[in-house]
């Protein structure tokens, strides 16, 4: 994976898409998100703990996936300012409606960009 720190022309992704692996899923974090990379460590220790006591790789396939999508959204910079936008707006949303439409526009950037991962 590469480490380039601006965004490519046209408004490209800022690096490359990382392997779904552990070491390439935090290496991104740390260029594209690295505020994340506390609760990226946390989230990872859990999904291997949650392995251990349900003998079952499931966990770290959720935690590999869910990851590899919040970086497909932060490798895009328009994408992620979108994303957390919504989810902001949720937050801080008074009407219910309000906030489910938030949501809505939240969970669609990142269903889509949990496609993208799961289809490459």
């Amino acid at each position: 994976m590469g480490t380039q720190h601006s965004e490519t022309a046209g408004g490209g992704p800022l690096i490359p898409r990382p392997e779904r692996t552990p070491g390439a899923l935090r290496a991104a974090c740390a260029v594209v998100a690295p505020q994340l990379l506390t609760v990226y460590d946390r989230a990872k220790d859990q999904a291997l703990a949650e392995a251990v006591d349900h003998g079952s790789l499931r966990p770290v396939h959720a935690f590999l996936n869910h990851w590899a999508a919040l970086i497909e959204i932060e490798r895009h910079p328009e994408t992620a300012k979108a994303y957390h936008r919504a989810e902001y707006l949720a937050h801080v949303a008074v009407k219910p409606d309000e906030a489910r439409e938030h949501l809505s526009t939240a969970s669609g950037i990142y269903r889509a960009a949990s496609r993208t991962v799961l289809a490459k």
